[in-house]
């Protein structure tokens, strides 16, 4: 083959790298993207959005087969509703298809050039890649390592089977009896919620003291709430052990006690890892941050030329700021003075209610040594969220108490998820509680709960 030489080279088409390949295009870069398999990466084709999909559909099975054993508070009733869940899969990946398709079609406009294949390094300016057809040498003055992340096996229930990762799981042709999750994070909740509703008999099995660790047991208590409801069993400070005889997983509590669980599929999702192997970091004088590959604010690696995006490069593992970051670096690469300050980037987990945190929580602010006031505004006031038959949660506002600097915002409620965008936005402007509480929020909406808590922490709610 003729060897490729580029002015951008991007090592995988996930949201960071493909995004990277986008604006570098539109910026006139001569740039190619290496992906061995369709462009997206984990989050299109097998994370975010077919587990969204699924979501989506297992909220409106439930409400179907709530409506047609009990009326709704608005007097709706169905007849016993039918899943087709091979229908509902399909769907699921036309949806990623059609996303695939149009990222693909994307890159094209903006004359990227699409190698598909696996890439290894030689050095740090020449990308081996290994195609259908042969090996295809690229030379590179700027590369970009957007190699993603993979599901954590636990060594006790490695993958393969009835022991399932989230891939698996999002792609099952038929809905367990029974299912036990293993990890209680943001993933495990979001597909132990959805198989819940689909029918599954589901245990969720956490070796924290809570479900959702990462997130204050004040937003929590909601989730937990509507995992009773739902009739999930939740297994918190319990580890698991491995499997008996007889498959059962063998558990251990908090107290040291032994348990036994069976189910029919298990789903490990206890974290994710940086792929970092495999495409000849061995070739290269990387730093590292433990697993991570160390970046500067302008995600420059520690080799002249070498960048690294995503969730190669450590927390938070989210799409969107892989995103970000690659937009970021292909500005930087055509010339352009920026840098990554990774603040105001919101995190979302899907659960039921949803959870969102922007910026400091008040205990992280307090653990700062900073001074606070807080705003806290309940949906159980909110007119839109009656009508929408969902009133559990809140908005929760974190401010500077001397200036009144917006350190951090985070709501549990359903469709809060909506509401992410615009806490961004105040914290990455430095809003303070002024601002928020003088901008006029349409009635009736949600986000009227994002003023009400501003206006609770300057000590004057309207509706409370």
């Amino acid at each position: 083959m003729k060897e490729i030489h580029c002015k951008l080279l991007v090592i995988g088409a996930g949201p960071g790298g493909y995004v990277a390949a986008i604006r570098a295009g539109q910026l006139g870069l001569d740039t190619v993207i290496v992906e061995k398999a369709r462009p997206g990466g984990t989050c299109l084709n097998i994370g975010c959005i077919p587990s969204k999909a699924l979501i989506h559909a297992a909220e409106e099975f439930h409400h179907a087969v709530r409506r047609s054993e009990k009326p709704s508070p608005a007097g709706l009733r169905h007849s016993r509703p039918e899943l087709d869940f091979a229908a509902t899969q399909g769907w699921k990946s036309g949806i990623v298809h059609r996303l695939t398709n149009g990222v693909a079609a994307l890159m094209k406009k903006a004359g990227v050039k699409t190698v598909i294949g696996h890439a290894r390094f030689r050095d740090g300016k020449t990308v081996a890649v290994e195609t259908e057809t042969g090996t295809q040498v690229i030379h590179a003055e700027n590369t970009v390592i957007a190699t993603g992340s993979a599901p954590v096996e636990l060594p006790v229930l490695p993958f393969g089977g009835d022991v399932l990762s989230s891939t698996e799981a999002l792609s099952l042709t038929e809905i367990p009896q029974s299912l036990a999750v293993i990890g209680g994070g943001y993933i495990g909740i979001e597909l132990g919620t959805t198989f819940a509703r689909l029918g599954s008999k589901v245990t969720i099995i956490e070796a924290q003291k809570h479900i959702l660790p990462h997130y204050d047991s004040a937003l929590v208590r909601p989730v937990e709430k509507r995992l009773q409801a739902l009739g999930v069993t939740v297994l918190a400070a319990t580890k698991v052990k491995g499997r008996n005889g007889d498959g059962a997983l063998l558990l251990e509590t908090a107290d040291g006690r032994e348990k036994t669980l069976s189910a029919e599929k298990l789903l490990v999702t206890v974290g994710r890892k940086p792929v970092t192997e495999g495409w000849g970091r061995e070739e290269l004088v990387l730093d590292m941050a433990g697993p991570f590959i160390r970046v500067d604010d302008k995600c420059r690696t520690s080799m002249r030329g070498l960048y690294a995006i995503g969730d190669v490069t450590g927390e938070p593992m989210l799409a969107h700021r892989a995103m970000a970051q690659g937009e970021m670096v292909a500005e930087i690469i055509a010339g352009k003075s920026r840098a990554f300050d990774k603040r105001a980037i919101p995190a979302v987990c899907f659960s039921s209610p949803e959870v969102v945190s922007v910026g400091l929580s008040p205990d992280e602010a307090k653990a700062q040594g900073l001074d606070i006031i807080i705003g806290q505004f309940p949906f159980q006031a909110n007119g839109r969220a009656m009508t929408l038959g969902g009133e559990d949660g809140f908005v929760r506002v974190t401010a500077r108490a001397d200036n009144h600097l917006v350190l951090g915002i985070q709501a549990v409620g359903d469709h809060v998820s909506e509401l992410s965008a615009a806490f961004s936005l105040a914290v990455e402007m430095g809003a303070r509680l002024e601002d928020i509480s003088g901008t006029v929020h349409a009635h009736p909406t949600l986000s009227e709960a994002f003023p009400e808590a501003a206006m609770a922490a300057l000590g004057h709610g309207l509706h409370m």
